[in-house]
């Protein structure tokens, strides 16, 4: 889907999104969650995801592969272009059960990250967040670390899973949340997160 009013998949299975900036490791999760090395494209090139990509999974749900956010290199024509086409996807999809948003375990969030955040508990939507790249931390500092990001964003326990494409770390507990998204009734709600000024989405 390349345009806010484009062609796009008939949307009678439930979706979950997938939220992050650039270079985050997207498409690497992507393809651990499924167990499939080529569902989504990995790039060495950060931003090459410039559509919303679906992935339909066993005919049961289907995987909304957003494009990542905030990398300079992209020109910023091209970056504005993406937030009505995210926001629409967003704020309009009757099938969208949940968002998953990741965040990179060796980087504070990002004003981008944080606005996502906060355009998410604006429409009420239910939020995972996933703290990715969980291997490149220290093993005696990642619960200190991805505790201090769930502290600084006000998230809940329960709202946070790190996990690791390169080793599997947090493969089945993130499986079971977009489970359990999955199960839920169509419609919005507030997903626990804590600071619900009105915000627009990245670009």
């Amino acid at each position: 889907m390349a345009q806010p009013d484009g062609w796009r998949p008939p949307s009678g299975l439930p979706e979950i999104a997938f939220a992050g900036r650039s270079n985050v490791g997207k498409s690497s999760l992507l393809n651990r969650l499924v167990r499939r090395r080529g569902l989504a494209r990995v790039s060495r090139t950060p931003g090459r995801t410039q559509e919303i990509n679906f992935f339909r999974v066993n005919d049961a749900f289907v995987l909304v592969d957003l494009p990542g956010y905030g990398y300079a290199r992209v020109a910023k024509e091209r970056r504005e272009s993406w937030r009505p086409l995210i926001e629409g996807y967003l704020s309009s999809s009757p099938a969208l059960r949940g968002v998953v948003q990741l965040l990179d375990a060796r980087h504070d969030p990002t004003p981008d990250d944080r606005a996502m955040l906060e355009f998410l508990a604006t429409i009420g939507t239910p939020t995972m967040v996933v703290v990715t790249k969980i291997d490149k931390v220290a093993p005696k500092t990642q619960t200190a670390r991805v505790e201090a990001l769930r502290r600084d964003l006000g998230l809940d326990t329960a709202q946070v899973i790190a996990f690791s494409a390169t080793n599997g770390a947090g493969r089945d507990e993130l499986a079971a949340a977009v489970a359990g998204l999955v199960g839920q009734l169509p419609g919005r709600r507030e997903a626990g997160m804590k600071n619900s000024r009105d915000e627009e989405p990245p670009g």
